[in-house]
C-alpha cells in the first residue's frame, strides 16, 4: 500500500471508532481498500479517463463511516401522504417557487421551448429537489462511492457512479474533488446521480460544459431534457383531486390499476364537490392512502361494534375517500422518484406554481 493511501485510511480509522468496520471480522480491510482504489485506477484507465482526472480522485482517498452508516440506516418511517404534502408543498415552497420563476423568466421559457416542459413542472422539479437550490449537499462525492464501494453491499452500482463522475469531471474540466452531493451520489439543483447525468445533462448557458451544481441554466436544461426523454406531455396534467365511495376497493388504490376514466367513472369516482369527472378514454389510475382508508375503517367498525353494546353511542358514518386520479405523467414523474407521494407532491406543487 503506498503511503498516501495508508494514511488516508489511518485518518479514517481515527477520526470514525467505532464505525470502521465490515461486518465480518470487525478490523478494517486495508488490502480490501487497497483492491477498491487499484480496480477503479485500471478500469478508469482502460475507459480512457485522463490521468489527471484519475490522480486526482486517488491523490487522497477516504473512508467516510457515517456514509456507509447512512446506507446501511435508511429511516423506514413513513409519513401519511397528509403529513407528507403538509411538508412538501408548504406555503414557503410555494412561495420561493414564484420568486424563482421571477428571477428566472428567459431560462425557465428557453427549456420550455427546447423541451416542452412547461416552468411550473420544473419549478416543483427544483423545490422539491433542492429547495431551489438552498439544500446544499456536504459530501465529497469520490470519498462517498469509495465508502460505499468498499461496503461491497452495492459495490457495482456505486463503482458504475464513480467512473460515471469521473468521466464528466473530463470532459467538462471540473475539479472532481470539488464535486458534492449527498451520501449517496445526488447532486446539484435537481440531485442527479452521475450516470444519470452523463446519459441526459445539457449545457444550458452556452460555456461548453455541464456543471449542474454551480449553474442554474445547466441544471434547468438537464432536468428538462431528463423529463422530454421519459416522454412528458405539457397537454396532460399530472393528476386530479377525486372521491370515492366510502366502501371502494382500496386493491385499487396503488396506481398500478389503470382504466378508462369512463370505467372510473361507472365506479363511483367523482370530482370533490360531487361532479362527476370527465368521461373519456383517457387512461389513468388512482392512488390514495390505503393505510388511513383502512385506519378509518377499523375506526368505524369499532364505533358499530361499541353501539351495538351501548346503542347510546353515536356512530359517525364512514367518511367519503379522498384519492388522486393519476395520468400519464404521473408515471413519468415515477421514473425520476418511485414514489406515488412524491409524484402526487410535484402534481400539488406545480399547480401552485403555474
Amino acid at each position: 500500500m503506498g503511503y498516501k493511501s495508508f494514511f488516508s485510511v489511518l485518518i479514517a480509522l481515527v477520526l470514525c471508532v467505532p464505525y470502521c468496520a465490515r461486518a465480518d471480522n470487525g478490523v478494517f480491510d486495508m488490502a480490501r481498500w487497497e483492491s477498491i482504489l487499484n480496480g477503479v485506477r485500471t478500469r478508469a484507465a482502460n475507459e480512457n479517463i485522463s490521468q489527471n482526472v484519475i490522480d486526482d480522485t486517488l491523490r487522497a482517498p477516504l473512508f467516510v463511516p457515517a456514509v456507509v452508516k447512512s446506507d446501511k440506516n435508511q429511516s423506514e418511517f413513513k409519513l401519511t401522504l397528509a403529513q407528507y404534502l403538509n411538508r412538501t408543498v408548504s406555503q414557503t415552497r410555494i412561495q420561493d417557487g414564484k420568486k424563482m420563476r421571477l428571477r428566472y423568466p428567459t431560462m425557465l421559457g428557453r427549456v420550455e421551448n427546447a423541451f416542452g416542459v412547461p416552468p411550473h413542472v420544473i419549478l416543483a422539479f427544483w423545490g422539491m429537489e433542492s429547495n431551489y437550490g438552498a439544500v446544499k449537499s456536504r459530501h465529497k462525492l469520490t470519498n462517498a462511492f469509495l465508502s460505499l464501494m468498499y461496503d461491497g453491499r452495492r459495490e457495482k452500482f456505486f463503482t458504475n457512479q464513480l467512473i460515471a463522475l469521473m468521466k464528466i469531471a473530463d470532459k467538462n474540466n471540473l475539479d472532481i474533488n470539488n464535486i458534492r452531493g449527498s451520501w449517496a451520489g445526488a447532486m446539484g439543483h435537481f440531485q442527479f446521480i452521475p450516470t444519470t447525468l452523463a446519459q441526459y445533462g445539457v449545457d444550458g448557458n452556452g460555456d461548453n460544459s455541464i456543471d449542474i451544481i454551480n449553474s442554474v441554466g445547466d441544471a434547468m436544461f438537464s432536468a428538462g431534457n431528463y423529463l422530454n426523454k421519459l416522454g412528458w406531455n405539457p397537454n396532460e396534467r399530472i393528476a386530479r383531486r377525486v372521491i370515492l365511495p366510502a366502501d371502494f376497493d382500496t386493491s385499487l388504490l396503488q396506481g398500478d390499476v389503470k382504466k378508462p376514466l369512463s370505467d372510473w367513472a361507472a365506479m363511483g369516482v367523482l370530482n370533490p364537490d360531487g361532479t362527476p369527472i370527465p368521461t373519456n378514454n383517457i387512461v389513468a389510475g388512482l392512488v390514495a392512502d390505503v393505510a388511513e382508508i383502512e385506519a378509518t375503517r377499523d375506526a368505524v367498525q369499532a364505533d358499530i361494534i361499541a353501539d351495538a353494546v351501548s346503542p347510546d353511542t353515536d356512530v359517525a358514518p364512514a367518511p367519503v375517500i379522498e384519492a388522486y386520479l393519476t395520468y400519464p405523467n404521473f408515471y413519468r414523474i415515477k421514473k425520476w422518484n418511485n414514489s406515488n407521494w412524491y409524484a402526487i407532491a410535484i402534481a400539488e406543487l406545480s399547480d401552485k406554481l403555474k
